[in-house]
């Protein structure tokens, strides 16, 4: 009996399981390392703030897809514009490009770093690239949502234990914590750093092509109005595990890198720096985190353009058409850039990052636009008092564009 209700525990989680490791990849591996390297723990309250945005609106677009039965991209086409949805499918899939090659410019640079304990001159990244891209599209092969979900709950599960793990090993002091949860934006300087890093922590957690994607797993799970308080349990799980992995991140950062007053170029520094503070252990911890990282949100990456242009043209869902394999594997590929081009891995996922926060407002206005619609939502239409909290983070995501904008125009300026 107990076995059951575990297992059943386990299948109601899959879908925020499965949104917890899209949102905390690489991509916010870097951003998190970068703010707290760069700032300490000043920033924590960026985490607590878009982790706190996001579980509302994951909750709201879950909400309108079970009140309505469609499905978010379905409905901004057929309800707003065609030409809206095509926007977030031609943005959101760049946004992916972006993020898969930062992701596997990390991991390679990380394995490759952490390899040198084991052979002479380490083993070059393009050999870690090639081989979990491999995997990771293998799987995709294999054509099923549900495998998906059970490969990402277990990596994400060791991810959080990784994490979590070192959190308590480099756990900076409590008041440091306290203040970090007081909003604050650090010094600038020239290049509009703390915007940019701030823009893309928030690019990472408050993503669009999450909410888009969550009308998508509580359709595909079966789940009616009855399971509106699973769907706000789930969406809360969510976002907790992004909160607690996002600040020990943050906090191994802050506790190696800004201590010493080095500023992170290259996420593979954390290894050598990480030791005298957490042992070979704890350094073969992080490591194992990280790739984790990488792989559970490069699993979306390759499946998110597939998964949207089905939602776009209302068919059934099917990862095995001839056209979604080429598409996944010319995303896949883009994972070879940073390995081959000796690109910078860490200004591609910040930039990458940010742009997602330029995003952010047309999401947010389409939701608020859909809720709102008597015809659709019933006695279930947005009440004032949402339209005002949701009123607040549209002005949000505003200022995060501008952030973005103000932060990848510096970034390019400076190159």
């Amino acid at each position: 009996m107990l076995l059951v209700k575990t297992k059943q525990l386990l299948k109601s989680l899959l879908p925020g399981i499965f949104l917890f490791g899209f949102t905390v990849g690489t991509g916010s591996v870097t951003a998190m390392a970068k703010a707290g390297a760069d700032y300490g723990m000043s920033l924590l309250w960026t985490i607590f703030l878009s982790c706190s945005i996001t579980v509302f609106l994951i909750n709201l677009f879950g909400k309108y897809t079970l009140v309505t039965g469609e499905t978010t991209l379905a409905a901004i086409k057929k309800r707003i514009h065609p030409a809206a949805a095509m926007f977030f499918v031609v943005t959101l899939t760049a946004n992916v490009c972006g993020s898969s090659i930062g992701v596997m410019g990390i991991v390679s640079d990380v394995c490759y770093e952490w390899s040198k304990n084991f052979v002479a001159e380490g083993i070059q990244p393009i050999y870690f690239a090639g081989f979990f891209i491999s995997i990771i599209y293998l799987i995709f092969l294999q054509g099923s949502t549900q495998l998906f979900e059970k490969i990402l709950a277990v990596i994400v599960g060791i991810m959080a234990i990784c994490f979590l793990i070192n959190f308590f090993l480099l756990m900076p002091p409590l008041i440091e914590l306290a203040n970090g949860m007081i909003p604050n934006i650090p010094e600038t300087g020239k290049n509009n750093s703390a915007f940019l890093v701030i823009a893309s922590m928030v690019g990472t957690t408050v993503f669009s092509g999450l909410f888009i994607l969550r009308s998508t797993l509580v359709k595909e799970a079966g789940w009616t109005m009855e399971d509106l308080n699973l769907q706000k349990k789930d969406a809360l799980f969510s976002g907790f595990l992004m909160f607690i992995v996002g600040a020990a991140i943050m906090a191994a950062a802050a506790g190696t890198l800004h201590t010493k007053g080095v500023t992170l170029t290259k996420v593979s520094e954390l290894i050598g720096l990480l030791e005298p503070f957490a042992g070979a252990l704890g350094v073969a911890i992080f490591t194992i985190g990280l790739v984790a990282a990488g792989v559970s949100s490069q699993f979306p990456n390759v499946a998110l353009l597939p998964w949207m242009l089905d939602d776009y043209y209302e068919r059934k869902g099917d990862l095995t058409r001839f056209n979604y394999r080429i598409f996944a594997l010319i995303i896949s590929v883009l994972g070879l850039v940073v390995p081959i081009f000796k690109a910078k891995p860490i200004a591609i996922m910040l930039l990458s990052q940010a742009f997602g926060a330029l995003i952010l407002p047309a999401t947010v206005a389409s939701i608020i636009y859909l809720g709102n619609e008597s015809s659709q939502m019933k006695e279930h239409k947005f009440s004032l008092g949402l339209n005002l909290i949701l009123g607040a983070i549209f002005l949000f995501a505003i200022l995060m564009s501008y952030m973005s904008y103000t932060g990848i125009f510096a970034t390019f300026k400076s190159l």
